[in-house]
């Protein structure tokens, strides 16, 4: 039987399952009584709290977030850029000038670990270290998102061709050199692309972070809901929603300048010429996770980036994240202060000696389950949504002068769908999933569900606006080309677009589940059930040793993910 299909039987059923978990046939799961309170909540959008005092406060609070997510950036960035050269195959390729393999899977196997905890769980452990300091969400950040950004732009310098890298160590060029004049250029695009996405998904991890004591709109926001000042919750949403959007637009439009305009996607085949010199070849490296295939249709050469152009944002964000810094104040001396040292010490002695008898295994295992069935839905509903939103969020299908909409006339339908399309996006990702697994719960029981729903919604919008990119990139000339033979539109879109999407949408799906695992933790810590409600009641009752137990359950249960989705991404190519 086809790899594919038996992937794709295996995911059915896991959908099911995962169904069957929420006891959606067994138990009443939506609570009528909380629909007037939704009510509420929606209405109170039609006349947020617009009073000058507010507005000053969410003002500030919109300049926490930006600066947590500019600074963590910024830290991340430049971790990730160093360590992602020393993770790379093709580093110690060229340094022994053959491929020590326990260097580089050790090394990633060493940024595996904080990677798999969620930023947030970091901002706790670093609360109560430093305290409410502006380190706590910049460090959370930073570390977090630093080991991502090494995990994968070691992937793109592997997959970026070496021959010209080869030549000059051939020449007697040092290692050093030859990155920086071969392989650094040809990586320069892919890598300035993927930090623009970590910027992006700062701003939303600056907000979720606001929520655990950090300050910002996420922390704001979270008062105003436990209050239930509703009219004071959508000031500081739109608030969100804005700033969310005004960094969306930004990168869009720098990218689109310097000929990047996909986040995620590396631009060029992988053209292997070691084989052509007298040094042995590197072994397959592993892509870049959200390649859908080793098989990209050829496009035209980028034009280089402008100069000066490069150079002036380079300049601007430069001295924002000066501002930043400056606006935020972070107190450095805590890096160095013997509160470290006592909060390690303490924790030592909470976690030994290991009480093996309060592990119950049959509980964790369940949770687990409950865990993992949350993130299927979640990531089953974002992607399907994802998919249908992704189509009239794009530019180029609908819009006047687009593939279906050839006439130049104006259309205020179409532009209307496509707006609201954008915005209801928008509005999904920008607002945190542990604010919507609160709003979910209004009208829902607690349990699984409730957070599956929630982190489906908040999905959907990431989702949908990749999806809509994927959309915007493809090659205009074969689509028109069917078109201008005649073809109905509605065989076009099966015959000509889907196939050149889908297995891109399912890439972008399957690599949303293991960042989707991982939010898991957070919407389960305001009551939506799996590993995540159990860590609230082992840090409420301080269970070192519980939280420890539930910790590595849910970095073994992130890596089997991993390790799941990479081999389904496999199978797509």
């Amino acid at each position: 039987m086809n790899e594919k299909i038996v992937w794709g039987l295996l995911c059915c059923g896991a959908i099911a399952l995962s169904l069957s978990q929420t006891g959606i046939f067994r138990q009443p799961l939506f609570n009528p009584d909380g629909l007037p309170l939704l009510g509420r909540f929606l209405l109170a959008s039609f006349h947020p709290n617009l009073s000058p005092d507010f507005l000053r406060l969410t003002l500030d609070a919109t300049l926490t977030t930006l600066a947590y997510g500019v600074c963590g950036t910024f830290l991340s960035v430049v971790f990730g850029f160093f360590g992602g050269i020393f993770a790379s195959q093709v580093w110690w390729f060229a340094v022994f000038r053959r491929v020590p393999k326990v260097l580089w899977v050790g090394l990633r196997a060493l940024l595996a670990a904080p990677r798999a905890v969620h930023e947030m769980l970091w901002g706790l452990l670093f609360i109560n270290i430093w305290g409410l300091d502006p380190l706590v969400a910049i460090g959370a950040i930073a570390l977090s998102f630093g080991t991502v950004v090494a995990k994968v732009f070691s992937e793109i310098l592997d997959e970026t061709p070496r021959q010209s890298l080869i030549t000059l160590l051939n020449s007697g060029v040092s290692p050093p050199k030859a990155f920086l004049y071969t392989l650094i250029p040809q990586a320069f695009l892919n890598l300035l692309s993927y930090a623009f996405y970590r910027f992006e998904c700062s701003i939303r991890s600056a907000a979720v972070l606001g929520i655990i004591g950090a300050g910002g709109l996420g922390y704001q926001i979270y008062l105003s809901l436990q209050s239930l000042r509703y009219e004071e919750l959508w000031t500081l949403f739109y608030a969100l929603i804005f700033l969310n959007g005004t960094v969306d637009f930004t990168s869009a439009w720098v990218r689109d300048r310097l000929g990047c305009p996909s986040r995620l996607e590396i631009r060029k085949p992988t053209v292997r010429q070691d084989n052509q010199t007298d040094i042995s070849p590197a072994s397959p490296s592993p892509r870049l996770p959200l390649s859908a295939s080793s098989k990209v249709s050829p496009r035209l050469p980028v034009p280089p980036s402008p100069p000066l152009f490069l150079l002036s944002c380079s300049a601007v964000f430069l001295l924002l994240t000066l501002f930043c810094f400056w606006y935020i104040n972070p107190d450095w001396n805590k890096l160095r202060s013997r509160e470290i040292g006592l909060f390690f010490q303490t924790a030592s002695t909470a976690l030994f000696p290991f009480r093996w008898e309060d592990i119950h295994p049959t509980t964790l295992l369940h949770l687990c389950g409950q865990t993992l069935s949350m993130s299927i839905i979640a990531i089953a509903l974002a992607g399907l949504g994802g998919i249908l939103l992704s189509f009239p969020a794009t530019r180029n299908l609908f819009l006047p002068g687009g593939l279906f909409a050839p006439h130049r006339q104006n259309s205020p339908i179409a532009y209307l769908a496509f707006t609201l399309t954008r915005l209801l996006l928008l509005l999904f990702r920008a607002i945190p999933a542990p604010i919507w697994a609160i709003v979910v719960l209004f009208v829902c029981f607690p349990g699984i569900l409730p957070g599956a729903i929630a982190l489906g919604i908040h999905n959907l919008g990431i989702l949908g606006r990749l999806m809509a990119e994927v959309n915007e990139n493809l090659p205009q000339s074969p689509l028109k080309a069917l078109k201008a033979q005649g073809t109905p539109a509605s065989l076009v879109f099966l015959y000509g677009i889907l196939p050149l999407t889908f297995s891109r949408f399912l890439a972008y799906i399957l690599y949303r589940w293991e960042v989707c695992l991982r939010e898991t933790i957070i919407v389960g810590y305001v009551g939506a059930g799996g590993l995540g409600r159990l860590l609230l009641e082992q840090r409420s009752s301080l269970d070192a040793q519980g939280i420890l137990i539930t910790l590595s359950c849910l970095i073994a249960l992130t890596f089997a993910v991993d390790l799941t989705s990479g081999l389904m991404r496999r199978s797509l190519r």
